[in-house]
């Protein structure tokens, strides 16, 4: 059984048949998150990675195997609304206010907003938003924007996060600064985190672990424990060790 809070997949495979032709996409996927900890997936376009959170949020089921998100099935984890999603379009509603784009996901659950005020107002300061309640998204920035798909995924009180390139339409700097931001974030939530990135420096800032995946199949190749300090500062970024951490992981993406 997984942890009460926990993600874990057990031999998870998955093939999709397209124009005749079939493509493996994961192939015995095996990938325990502990309750309360923060993990990156990483590896090259194709190996999978998204897929996983879709199958880890219900959206897709694997051709064979076991997934689990605390303790359940991933459609009732989803429905139950133990799990936040963030994906690299924040996909807010153009007409809904930040405020209403937050709450979102307490509608769709048919929960009475009333009871969440103070849990909206508390998010947007959070994510330092104050002052914002009301904007519409065409009003906000690209990082501000993110800003409110992560509080709008973190207004169900998530047990589990999930995390799709949520800072991916990010220049190199603001991302930079989401990274601290998120850090911050998830260290009040203590929600177990499962972030997918393209990004060596955003994996080992952001994560207890990285796992290293490789295509063709889609496969996990290596797990890499990342042993730094946390609150986690902008410093690191020059650090040697975490460099030797890139690198590490640099290694293992060409195979090596």
């Amino acid at each position: 059984m997984a942890e009460a809070s926990g993600i874990r997949l057990d031999n998870v495979s998955r093939v999709f048949e397209a124009r005749g032709t079939s493509v493996e996409a994961l192939r015995d996927v095996s990938l325990e998150c502990p309750s309360g900890s923060f993990t990156a997936l990483i590896g090259p376009s194709g190996c999978g990675k998204s897929t996983i959170l879709r199958l880890a949020l219900g959206l897709d089921r694997p051709d064979n195997g076991i997934i689990e998100v605390g303790g359940l099935a991933p459609e009732a984890a989803t429905r139950s609304g133990i799990t936040g999603i963030a994906f690299q379009d924040s996909a807010l509603l153009p007409w809904r206010s930040v405020e209403n784009n937050i709450a979102l996901p307490l509608d769709v659950l048919g929960r009475k907003r009333g009871a969440h005020v103070e849990k909206i107002a508390g998010l947007i300061g959070l994510v330092g938003l104050e002052g914002f309640e009301h904007a519409l998204p065409s009003e906000l920035s690209g990082g501000m924007r993110q800003r409110v798909a992560i509080a709008r995924a973190l207004v169900t009180d998530p047990r589990v996060l999930f995390l799709d390139e949520p800072f991916g339409a990010l220049d190199q700097i603001l991302r930079k600064q989401m990274n601290i931001e998120l850090q911050r974030i998830w260290m009040e939530s203590r929600a177990t985190t499962l972030l997918v990135t393209h990004s060596i420096d955003e994996a080992v800032f952001l994560a207890d672990r990285v796992v290293v995946m490789q295509s063709r199949p889609g496969r996990v190749s290596r797990i890499i424990d990342i042993d730094l300090p946390r609150p986690r500062k902008p410093e690191l970024f020059n650090d040697p060790a975490f460099h030797k951490l890139e690198a590490e992981i640099a290694g293992a993406l060409d195979g090596h």
